[in-house]
């Protein structure tokens, strides 16, 4: 996932939590509808983000690429010079 990625999921997560707060959802039919409405939110976001470049967000990245990278770069360590003073 890349950053923006991530952010959007926030978005959703974040907008859901604050309308719960409001709404005060009981049960599985009530939840699942605040849950849609704050990845609305995120959708909405997106979508006008995807506007205004004329990219989409969405990429092929994902969590377990992005170890795979990080351990690499991990696993071969370079050596950094140390300026002379």
């Amino acid at each position: 996932m890349t950053n923006l990625e991530l952010v959007l999921n926030m978005l959703a997560e974040v907008s859901t939590k604050e309308i719960s707060k409001i709404k005060k959802p009981v049960g599985l039919k009530n939840n699942k509808q605040v849950a849609r409405k704050g990845g609305g939110v995120a959708a909405k976001a997106r979508e006008e983000i995807e506007k205004q470049t004329g990219e989409s967000v969405i990429s092929r990245k994902n969590a377990k690429l992005l170890k795979g990278i990080y351990n690499e770069v991990l696993d071969k360590p370079k050596m950094i010079p140390i300026p002379k003073r």
